[in-house]
């Protein structure tokens, strides 16, 4: 009987309200996860060639990695504002205020990843023939993947939590029923809109992390060799440890 009347008495645990809010939720976060989806998807195609263009020197890197950092730090409100007479109030409008601001993180990532492939096995590749094209696809881009996975999950939770700020033009996802939650305090709503925020996150950064872990099985085979116990006259060695990730 408690439990049936939770929502008269506005608790923040109620299961009634999962119940009969089933259909709500779900569309909630079916809409949460397209806005995410796409934005991130959206934001990695951007960000690619703007990380090309950034390591041709530092002409286009200074350029290209302010414009991003300045990008990101404008507030949503006013992103938002900027946008709304190109796309009015539709899901357009929040994906594309989505889009700039995981450009930032994609960025510097795919940049750093692609820095950091050793100058020797692009050396090997060009001895092999390889040219510009070839030598990206196959050997600087599969070297880069850890970097660019990390951008990726962080891009992605990080808009996991911004895709809720679209709820000021009805676009929000779970945070829609976080606004319409907020005048009368809705306890178990606001409660529960936020927890599926977490987990989607966490999620999302699970999968990737499982992702990565597929695309790069090199990193987990050196991480074995790496931790492979040295052999003594002193006794048997130590157990071997695996690095994770």
């Amino acid at each position: 009987m408690a439990e049936q009347n939770c929502l008269v008495t506005n608790d923040w645990i109620c299961g009634e309200y999962l119940r009969s809010r089933g259909q709500e939720l779900t569309d909630a976060t079916v809409q949460h996860i397209g806005i995410t989806v796409v934005s991130v998807l959206i934001g990695l195609a951007v960000a690619f060639p703007l990380a090309l263009l950034a390591r041709r020197g530092r002409r286009f890197a200074g350029p290209v990695l302010g414009l991003t950092t300045v990008l990101y730090t404008v507030p949503s409100l006013a992103m938002f504002s900027l946008l709304l007479p190109l796309f009015g109030l539709s899901a357009a409008l929040v994906v594309t205020g989505l889009v700039l601001y995981s450009l930032t993180i994609l960025v510097r990532n795919i940049l750093a990843g692609l820095e950091a492939v050793p100058e020797e096995a692009r050396d090997a590749a060009r001895g092999m023939g390889y040219g510009p094209g070839r030598l990206l696809w196959e050997v600087e881009l599969p070297l880069a993947l850890p970097a660019v996975m990390a951008g990726l999950r962080m891009a992605t939770v990080s808009t996991v939590a911004l895709t809720t700020v679209g709820s000021l033009v009805g676009k929000g996802g779970l945070g829609n029923l976080i606004e319409d939650a907020l005048p009368s305090f809705f306890k178990a709503q606001v409660l529960t809109a936020a927890v599926l925020c977490v987990l989607l996150a966490v999620a999302a950064d699970l999968l990737l992390l499982g992702l990565q872990r597929l695309l790069t099985p090199w990193t987990r085979i050196s991480g074995a060799v790496g931790a492979a116990p040295a052999k003594t006259d002193a006794g048997p060695p130590a157990p071997a440890t695996v690095k994770a990730g």
